[in-house]
C-alpha cells in the first residue's frame, strides 16, 4: 500500500479523474453514508460534494487528507487533525478512515491506520484519538480490535451526532 498526502491546496481543484475516484470511494459506503447523513443523498453523492467535503476537513489548519493506493487504485483515504480545535486536548485526531467497500476485509483498514499512528508516534505524539458513531457497531468494533478504547462520548464538534471517543496510546508509559 502506498499513502501520500493529497496534493491539492484546495479540493475543488483536483484533477476530475482523482475527483473521480474520491467520488466513487466515498459512494461506495452507502451504509456509513447513510448512519452518519454527511451527504443529503446518500444515493446520489456527486464530485462537488466530495471536493465540498475535503475542503470542509481541510479547513483546520492542522488537517491532512491521505490517500491510500494499492495496485494502482484507490482503496482508502484518511483525514488526520493535528491538534483537536479544543485547546485541552493534546492528542492528534483520525478524523475519517474509510475503505472502498470493494477492498473491505482486504486488511487496508488496518494498514492505512497504522501508517496514521506511525506517522504520529514518529512525531512524538503519545496518543491518538477518534470518534465513532455510536450507531455504528462495525466501526466500535474494528477499533476496538486495533487497541482503542473508549474514553467518553458525546455529540461530534460537528453535526452534534452521538459517539464514542476512542483512544489509543502510541508510546508506552504515561499518557
Amino acid at each position: 500500500m502506498i499513502v501520500e498526502p493529497l496534493a491539492a491546496k484546495d479540493p475543488r481543484d483536483l484533477p476530475g479523474p482523482l475527483l473521480t475516484e474520491l467520488t466513487a470511494l466515498y459512494a461506495s459506503n452507502h451504509a456509513f453514508q447513510q448512519l452518519s447523513g454527511d451527504f443529503p443523498d446518500p444515493d446520489d453523492i456527486r464530485p462537488e460534494q466530495v471536493a465540498a467535503a475535503l475542503a470542509d476537513e481541510l479547513a483546520e489548519p492542522t488537517a491532512e487528507v491521505l490517500l491510500a493506493r494499492s495496485g494502482g487504485r484507490l482503496v482508502g483515504i484518511a483525514v488526520t487533525l493535528g491538534r483537536h480545535p479544543d485547546p485541552a486536548d493534546p492528542d492528534p485526531w483520525l478524523g475519517l478512515l474509510m475503505v472502498h467497500a470493494e477492498e473491505h476485509r482486504a486488511g487496508h483498514g488496518r494498514r492505512l491506520a497504522g501508517h496514521v499512528e506511525d506517522r504520529f508516534r514518529a512525531a512524538g505524539r503519545a496518543g491518538l484519538k477518534l470518534a465513532v458513531l455510536e450507531n455504528n457497531p462495525r466501526a466500535l468494533a474494528f477499533w476496538t480490535s486495533l487497541g482503542y478504547a473508549e474514553t467518553a462520548r458525546r455529540p461530534d464538534l460537528a453535526h452534534g451526532r452521538a459517539c464514542v471517543v476512542m483512544r489509543k496510546p502510541l508510546r508506552e508509559g504515561p499518557a
